[in-house]
């Protein structure tokens, strides 16, 4: 979620990403700084996210961050695992329609 927030929005703040991500869900997500955070600095570590100082629209001083090559590979990746998982999920979750047996009970029985 991260990854293809930054992707869709540019380079934001922590506290940004959080809200966008809020938003996105209709609020069903809910990051607080002690999610959030370490797992930008786990994106970071990996290479997929990159980190500078700024200043805000509030004017303080904050540390956005942007989308790496490697990261936006490893979006592309995620999202096809996704939707594999997605799809598979969805053929067991659909309605069965009932199928009646080729055969009776009085052939077997």
């Amino acid at each position: 979620m991260v990854l293809k927030t930054l992707e869709a929005l540019g380079p934001l703040h922590g506290y940004g990403i959080a809200r966008r991500i809020e938003q996105v869900s209709d609020n069903h997500l809910s990051l607080n700084q002690g999610t959030i955070y370490p797992a930008l600095l786990r994106l970071q570590r990996r290479g997929w996210i990159r980190a500078e100082w700024g200043t805000s629209d509030s004017k303080r001083r904050a540390k956005f961050y942007g989308l790496t090559r490697l990261g936006r590979k490893q979006m592309e990746k995620e999202t096809e695992n996704w939707e594999r998982i997605a799809g598979t999920m969805a053929r067991f979750l659909a309605p069965v329609k009932f199928r009646r047996p080729r055969w009776t009970c009085y052939e077997f029985c």
